[in-house]
């Protein structure tokens, strides 16, 4: 079982012993803080361990779309020079480039010109 770093970094900061009972002149401000931090890592345990079992569970999916994603990101390039994708009234979803935007990158050689494709022509990626 491989947890996620952030769980890691949690149990590790949790489960280690306080600096103020091991090192002698620590003030209460730093041992308040310690033990605050502690609580709250204590609290965030349960959820950062669904998380992780969450995270578990979509691994094979993500594998799986990994390579059209990553077609994706290539004919788009920035996403934040898009707008928020907006779904049509046919079920398709059209994502505008917004205004004032640098060029889009140039196709890579895996996908097809759409300007070559003839009219109702679709792309599937």
């Amino acid at each position: 079982m491989r947890p996620l770093p952030a769980a890691a970094l949690c149990l590790t900061l949790a489960t280690a012993p306080l600096a103020a009972q091991e090192a002698p002149g620590t003030s209460l401000m730093e041992e308040g803080a310690k033990l605050f931090l502690r609580g709250l890592l204590s609290e965030a345990e349960p959820m950062l361990d669904e998380m992780e079992q969450a995270f578990r569970d979509v691994e094979p999916q993500l594998r799986e779309m990994g390579p059209r994603l990553k077609q994706l990101v290539d004919l788009m390039g920035d996403v934040a020079n898009y707008e928020a994708p907006e779904r049509l009234p046919n079920g398709d979803i059209l994502i505008r480039r917004k205004a004032g935007a640098p060029p889009p990158p140039a196709l890579p050689p895996s996908l097809p010109d759409p300007n070559a494709l003839q009219q109702g022509g679709e792309i599937e990626l």
